[in-house]
């Protein structure tokens, strides 16, 4: 089973989105096995965004992730990095299709109220930072055989 990080950003936890955002992912049949509120640190910001490092963009990113609350969830399921990100959609909110996250309340490139992994990889790294491995709970739906 994979799995991948996701953050609910500063704005859609401001906007009131988090139940409606987590229930996408959900009804998808992915498996929520780690979720928190976190004030991210300014380190965390850093370590989080360490691949953009020296562009232009890069301290505006940290203040945002670093403006309020951030739920930060592992979601669990096949395929999940690739399932996470279709669903968020575009990482511009204007240009990202209707049903999408993004597409539906989202309209910033920066402020796109959603982090998604990339990669398996880049997942586990995530996950790293924002988890403790006891915060990360394994457990068998019961629906399970009906998702996939």
């Amino acid at each position: 089973m994979q799995q991948t990080l996701i953050l609910l950003k500063p704005d859609a936890v401001q906007r009131r989105l988090v139940g409606e955002v987590i229930g996408r992912f959900e009804k998808k049949g992915l498996r929520l096995v780690g979720l928190k509120l976190v004030k991210a640190s300014r380190d965390l910001a850093e370590k989080h965004y360490a691949v953009h490092k020296g562009k232009p963009f890069y301290e505006s990113l940290l203040t945002f992730l670093t403006s309020g609350p951030t739920v930060a969830m592992v979601l669990e399921g096949r395929e999940a990095v690739p399932a996470c990100r279709a669903l968020m959609g575009l990482t511009d909110g204007a240009k990202s299709p209707p049903g999408t996250i993004r597409g539906d309340f989202g309209l910033s490139v920066q402020n796109n109220l959603v982090h998604g992994s990339d990669s398996p990889e880049n997942a586990i790294i995530e996950i790293g930072l924002w988890f403790k491995p006891e915060e990360l709970v394994s457990f068998t739906q019961t629906d399970a055989t009906w998702v996939g």
